[in-house]
Formats: C-alpha cells, sequence, structure tokens
C-alpha cells in the first residue's frame, strides 16, 4: 500500500530537519528522506552542516584557538606553563563526537515530534509523488500534498586541482587531517578557506591562501575586509590575491600548484591541498523530467519570493534556491514555507541575514555595507568604536577590530552593522534584532547596554553616528 503525508522532506539538513519539525508541530503528517550515513554505515541527520560543514569546523576553530591560546596567550594573565603540545587525532576525535551527538539529537527530534525518517534517495516525480531508492537498492514510492525540496549543497570541482581526498582535499576532507601539514595550501579566501586555513596555521602548518579575485572578502565592508587581511597575515596566513590557479601535479606526499598573478606564472608545493571555492546546488537525480520543476542555467530550482516552485504545492529552500549558502537561512526558509503550506502569512526578510566568519577574530555585518549604499546615492552617517577602547576587549586581552554602525543621514534608520572582533557573530545579532524593527542609531544610543560588556562597543558605535560616543573623540561632522 502506498504511504501518503501532508508533507515529504527530501534532505534533512538544517532546512530539511526543520521544515520536518515544524510541520509535524503543526499537525501535518511528516516523512523526512536522507541518503547520507557516517563512516559506521548507518544513517545521519544534519546535512552538511551537522556532518561535515558549520559544526565540526567550529569544534576543529574552537580547539586550534585554545591551543593558540595556551602558547602563546597564558602568560600575560600570569599563567607560567611547560611546553604545550596538541595531539591531532584526539581533537578530531573531540569533533566527531560532537557531530554525532548532534546528528543522533535530530533523530530523536523526529520520534519526539513524530516525523517519519525514511533512509534513501529521494526523487521528485510527477504528481507530488517521491521516489525513494532504498540503501539495498530496493524502491518505494510515496504521495504528498506537498514536498519540500532540500537537497543542500556540495563543494564546487575544478579542472586544475582534482580531489583525491588524500594530498588533494576538499572542505571535508580537511576536517579529517591526523597530522599537521608542514605546508599547506589552500585555493580560496572565503569563508571555508580562511576559517579552514586558520585552524591549520594555528597548530603550526605554514598556510598559503591563493584567491582569484584581486579584492579580499568582495562581500565585507570596505573598512571590516582591510582589517581583516591585516590581522590575518599578521597571524600568519600568506593571502595572495589575484593568484588564479591553473594546474596541479601530485607527486607522491605532495603537490605542485601552479597559478598566475600580476608577475606572471608561478609554482608551489605543499603537502596538502585544500579546494575551497565554492559549493554548487545537489540536483543531481533529483527531479523526474516530468515532474514540472525547473532549474535555472546555474543549476538552482526555479522559487518565488516564497520558496515555491512552478508546481503548486511543490517548494524547495536552502542551498539548492537563490541567496547565501547559510544553515540558517535555511532553516528559516523551511519554516516559512511550513507555515504558509499552513494558510499563513509568513514570509522572510531576506535583506537582515547574518554573515559570519568564523576565523578569530570574528567577522560578522547584517544589512548593507558603506560602499554599496554610497553606490546606490544614499547618504549615510557611519559611527565606529574599535575594540582597544573597550574595557571587556581589554581585561580579555582580546582587542582587535571594531563596530561600525551605518545609518541613513536623513532618517537615522540603522542599514547596516558590521564587525570585526570579539563574540562579532553575537553583536551583529543584536544589531539585526534592531534592524528588524526599524531601529535607529538614536535608539541603540539611548538604550541601557550592561557594563562591562562586548555589547557595549554596539553602543558606543550607534552613539558615534551622531557624534555622541562618549568612550572614543567624535569625528567632527563637515
Amino acid at each position: 500500500m502506498t504511504q501518503k503525508f501532508d508533507v515529504v522532506v527530501i534532505g534533512a539538513g538544517p532546512g530539511g530537519y526543520v521544515a520536518a519539525i515544524k510541520a509535524a508541530q503543526l499537525g501535518l503528517s511528516t516523512a523526512c528522506i536522507e541518503k547520507y550515513t557516517d563512516k559506521e554505515g548507518k544513517l545521519a541527520l544534519g546535512g552538511t552542516c551537522l556532518n561535515v560543514g558549520c559544526i565540526p569546523s567550529k569544534a576543529l576553530l574552537d580547539s586550534s584557538w585554545k591551543f593558540h591560546e595556551a602558547q602563546d596567550g597564558f602568560a600575560i594573565h600570569g599563567i607560567q606553563h611547560a611546553g604545550v603540545t596538541m595531539d591531532v587525532p584526539a581533537m578530531v576525535g573531540r569533533k566527531a563526537n560532537i557531530v554525532k551527538g548532534l546528528t543522533s539529537g535530530v533523530a530523536t527530534l523526529f520520534k519526539a515530534n513524530g516525523v517519519t525518517s525514511i533512509q534513501g534517495h529521494g526523487k521528485l516525480l510527477a504528481g507530488k509523488r517521491v521516489e525513494v531508492t532504498k540503501p539495498d537498492g530496493s524502491v518505494e514510492v510515496i504521495e504528498a500534498e506537498n514536498v519540500i525540496l532540500a537537497p543542500g549543497s556540495r563543494p564546487i570541482d575544478i579542472p586544475p586541482a582534482p580531489v583525491d581526498q588524500n594530498v588533494i582535499v576538499d572542505s571535508t576532507g580537511a576536517l579529517e587531517f591526523q597530522a599537521v601539514p608542514k605546508r599547506l595550501g589552500v585555493i580560496g579566501a572565503g569563508v571555508i578557506g580562511l576559517e579552514l586555513g586558520s585552524v591549520w596555521s594555528r597548530l603550526g602548518a605554514q598556510v598559503t591562501v591563493l584567491e582569484a579575485l584581486d579584492t579580499f572578502l568582495m562581500a565585507a565592508d570596505t573598512a571590516v575586509s582591510k582589517e581583516a587581511l591585516k590581522t590575518l597575515t599578521k597571524q600568519g596566513l600568506d593571502i595572495k590575491l589575484g593568484a588564479r590557479v591553473t594546474g596541479s601535479k601530485v607527486d607522491g606526499e605532495e603537490v605542485v600548484v601552479t597559478y598566475t598573478d600580476a608577475n606572471g606564472e608561478q609554482t608551489i608545493t605543499f603537502d596538502k591541498l585544500i579546494v575551497a571555492v565554492g559549493r554548487r546546488p545537489v540536483t543531481t537525480d533529483l527531479l523526474a523530467t516530468d515532474c514540472g520543476v525547473t532549474l535555472d542555467e546555474r543549476g538552482f530550482v526555479h522559487v518565488d519570493d516564497h520558496c515555491a516552485t512552478t508546481v503548486p504545492g511543490v517548494y524547495a529552500i536552502g542551498d539548492v534556491v537563490r541567496g547565501m549558502m547559510l544553515a540558517h537561512k535555511a532553516s528559516e526558509e523551511g519554516i516559512m514555507v511550513v507555515e504558509r503550506i499552513k494558510g499563513h502569512k509568513a514570509q522572510m526578510n531576506y535583506d537582515l541575514i547574518p554573515s559570519v566568519i568564523y576565523t578569530h577574530p570574528e567577522i560578522a555585518w547584517v544589512g548593507k555595507t558603506e560602499q554599496a549604499l554610497k553606490a546606490e546615492g544614499v547618504e549615510v552617517n557611519v559611527g565606529t568604536f574599535p575594540f582597544a577602547a573597550s574595557g571587556r576587549a581589554m581585561a580579555a586581552n582580546d582587542t582587535g577590530g571594531f563596530v561600525k554602525v551605518i545609518a541613513d543621514a536623513k532618517t537615522d534608520r540603522v542599514l547596516g552593522v558590521h564587525v570585526i572582533g570579539p563574540s562579532a557573530a553575537e553583536l551583529v545579532q543584536q544589531g539585526a534584532i534592531g534592524m528588524e524593527f526599524g531601529t535607529s542609531a538614536e535608539d541603540l544610543g539611548m538604550m541601557v547596554f550592561s557594563h562591562p560588556t562586548l555589547s557595549e562597543a554596539l553602543h558606543e558605535a550607534a552613539l558615534a553616528v551622531n557624534g555622541g560616543a562618549i568612550h572614543i573623540a567624535n569625528r567632527k561632522k563637515r
């Protein structure tokens, strides 16, 4: 007998599993299909984010930063110690335990909320039917009133550096090194490249980042990207801009990489090479030719502003649709879609999705950059506050970076919050909350912030927008 559900979700990543749980909470019979398995061959829910992305990379970032501080940052606190060493397999093992705990947690949430978990590969057929190919090769077709496509994304491969997951690895392979490579190359100076490069640099690797673009962190505010480049370079990352990789040759346990820059063709040798040039949507065997759902020229599923495809009752969310590839975007899209299935007028504010790079210092922003606003002809006032003037940052010996608040010069409405420094992600989220409710710089300046906190830097930057900062000298308005 054919199974029927109100909602069938293909993919159990941060978009899919959240959508499935929300649907079940709203009283809809729900199934979620996932094919990914762990090293033990067991079903592993959570998608790229929990298994080989956001969570494991943050675990390694945290471990490597603690090692770095133990080596170089304890003495100023009066803490004396003998030589500190890093057990890389233990660090990677800790990461694996965290991943296992979280993925099994999703399975527990499915059971608690009544979501039917189905292991296999899901494919959308005509008529909102979903074909499931099980691990043993058997095929089952289930029917749905509504289908949510949430297959996620995978690393982009590039012909000049084919991944073998030994010497040349993608972001997944870079999470599994069992020893610190002496010479590490990273292709791509984006979020993934900078985070993974930082992990292994802190542990002693000589890291070279090859970035094809001439501009560093193009999406970030110019002031933030300049500060980030200076800081990461000081930390030991050799970031080469305008360096386009043209070829690579693996020779035993090392790889010779060829690239071109302003000085012509160059070669450089690494023990390991990470390819981190971005991600692409996973649509392989996702859609039957007659299902009615179409892809654009870049392979993304066509959707409207509410993630509805051209087929009524079929939706797509997360990395497989337009916009930034971010776990929190996918999750909120999943909730929005389910709410709309229930007849609610849910929507998302795509202008206020925060972006975060978990280097140290953290880099985060929400809203528009100063350069983008000026290009649009918007007159702005800007306030900045350095963490060097923050008592809490000084107490923690973590004073690099600043907070920048951008407001409309006519209305004083905050249009962007940009941070590089300690707890940047948390501070930007405070800005996002205010911006969602149309806050002005004056509003932020009038709020009471607890002392001493890092969030006072946001308070002072908002005050500085209108020349009212207390703990720094205010810029004179022209």
